[in-house]
């Protein structure tokens, strides 16, 4: 059997209906995991599921709309996952706001509380809602999509990056919790990608050669680089990894 085999497995992605969530789940269902697409809007989540379902079987991919705003749409995503597949064995908590650009001294209270709400508090709840039933069957795998942003400061998405900087702190701090009941929790601390966060800068031929040029690897990131890492941490591959981030960035922390 293959340390990436997800046969049998369940799990609920957040944001997955574009980007580092849509290839995540395509990756996971490629390795045998039945998965759930959700993110604020339905349409573009059954489009996905209906994509997935269309290369793996009817059955392998559901859509769930629910806003991470939201504690009781969160609750309603994990309810009706459990209604349809029985079980939830993953949670990848890929979906994530930012609001407000510029220097962090700036920032309104409200703007604040959005990105501290959506980017730290909602993946809370969600590990809250899902971690009881796996640590009773004494396995489950949770990742936080993070960002390399909180490993450094920044004069454009400061409280972006206080916010992804919480989440290596929540993840450390469930894995201590959670650990003696064989359940892992892990970051993925992404560098640029492209997807729509970033748009305004791959689609700059100066500016991706700018940051091109300042990167090991010489290219942006896909999502499907993150894709990988999310198999990983879900898989009985990352079987001995908790409480960790990790970062895939091309070798721009470096």
């Amino acid at each position: 059997m293959s340390l990436f085999d997800l046969t049998g497995k369940v799990a609920i992605v957040t944001g997955s209906s574009r980007g580092i969530g849509r290839a995540s789940a395509e990756a996971l269902a490629d390795q045998g995991a039945r998965v759930v697409i959700s993110s604020r809007n339905q349409d573009a989540c059954d489009e996905v599921a209906a994509a997935i379902n269309a290369k793996h079987g009817d059955g392998t991919a559901i859509a769930i709309a629910a806003s991470i705003s939201h504690k009781d749409a969160l609750q309603h995503l994990v309810d009706e996952t459990r209604r349809v597949f029985g079980r939830i064995d993953i949670l990848v908590c890929n979906a994530a706001s930012n609001p407000y650009y510029g220097p962090l001294a700036d920032i309104a209270d409200e703007q604040f509380r959005k990105i501290l709400d959506n980017n730290v508090l909602s993946n809370h709840w969600l590990i809250q809602m899902v971690a009881p039933e796996m640590r009773a069957r004494k396995d489950g795998a949770i990742v936080i999509i993070s960002s390399i942003g909180g490993l450094r400061g920044s004069p454009v998405i400061g409280a972006y990056n206080v916010s992804k900087a919480a989440d290596f702190q929540l993840a450390r701090n469930y894995a201590v919790e959670y650990g003696p009941d064989n359940v892992r929790v892990n970051c993925i601390a992404p560098g640029l990608i492209k997807t729509d966060f970033a748009r305004a800068l791959w689609e700059n031929p100066e500016a991706e050669a700018r940051v091109n040029k300042q990167t090991p690897l010489r290219r942006l990131g896909e999502p499907e680089d993150i894709a990988g890492g999310v198999v990983f941490l879900a898989s009985a591959a990352g079987r001995y990894t908790t409480g960790q981030a990790l970062v895939i960035d091309g070798g721009v922390t470096i």
